[in-house]
Parts: C-alpha cells; structure tokens; sequence
C-alpha cells in the first residue's frame, strides 16, 4: 500500500479530482485564427468563446489568440497563438502531439479534411492497433496546415467487432 501511494504522488488526505482534460494546441502566430476556422470546417468543431492578449505590436493586423475554446467529439480543446513572449507556455507550434477523432465514416472524415486544407498521410490501412484506443480497424491520418497530426479512426466497439 505505501509503494501504491508513492506511485500516486504520495498520500493525500483528500482525494485531487480533475474535471476535465482540455488539449491546448499552440499554432505559430498569428495563425490561431485561421486553424480555428480550419477545425470548425474539417472536423466540424464549435467554437465556445475567444480570448486575445490584451497588448499587441503596432505592426500586428489582428490581435493574437490567446485561448480559444472548440468543442469537438464531446471535449474541449483550446487554441492559441504561439509567441516568443517569454509568458507563453509552448514555445513551439505542433510540437508532440497526435489528436485522435473516432467516426463511423473514416473515408468520408479524411475526404472532409483534406478538402479543408489538411495533408492526407498514407493509406487507409485495417491496423490490428490502428485505432485511437488499440484494436484494429479503419484509420485515416492527416496533417493540418498547422502542423497538428490526426488520427481518424473506427470507435473502439466497432474495431473490436472487425475481428
């Protein structure tokens, strides 16, 4: 029990319980804007609310993004431009990260996204661990102008029906 509770950051007299997990995707500036109407196009995201930094360069057009709020699959992500400010805290834009978006339709998600801007990589391959989860089935992948990579995977029950 004492190795358990090491293992989990020591014991605690009450439990930490986290309300949710909000992927914040950091795009090279000033880009936020159009990776927004990217996502809302290719992936059919909503957008919930946008923040600006509060000052901008004299020779910026648009202010910079500092979080947008997109719900998208039933979660949350969040996007923002990414600056040399040294308050940012991504340095840089599309670094280590892989989204995955289950759908019933692989073949027409990846269409969709391509024909928004994205780069389609690869085949639709059945992968026996292609899928978001693990598990086989339908997967498509694709780069966003972002620089951002997707999987577009079959949900989990429908992989584990493949077999």
């Amino acid at each position: 029990m004492a190795q358990q509770e090491v293992l989990n950051g020591g014991a605690a007299k009450e439990a930490v319980v986290f309300t949710a997990v909000k992927p914040r995707l950091a795009v090279e500036a000033p880009k936020a804007g159009d990776a927004i109407e990217f996502y809302k196009s290719a992936f059919g995201a909503e957008e919930l609310g946008r923040t600006f930094y509060p000052k901008r360069k004299a020779e910026q057009e648009l202010p910079l993004v500092l979080s947008a709020e997109l719900a998208l699959a039933g979660t949350t992500i969040l996007v923002s431009d990414c600056t040399d400010d040294s308050a940012a805290p991504v340095k840089n834009a599309g670094a280590g990260c892989v989204l995955c978006l289950e759908t019933e339709d692989v073949e027409a998600a990846v269409a969709k996204a391509v024909a928004a801007g994205a780069v389609a990589e690869g085949d639709l391959p059945d992968e026996a661990d292609a899928c978001c989860g693990g598990g086989g089935g339908r997967v498509g992948e694709v780069k966003d102008p972002y620089g951002f990579t997707w999987l577009i995977c079959s949900p989990a029950k429908k992989c584990a029906e493949a077999e």
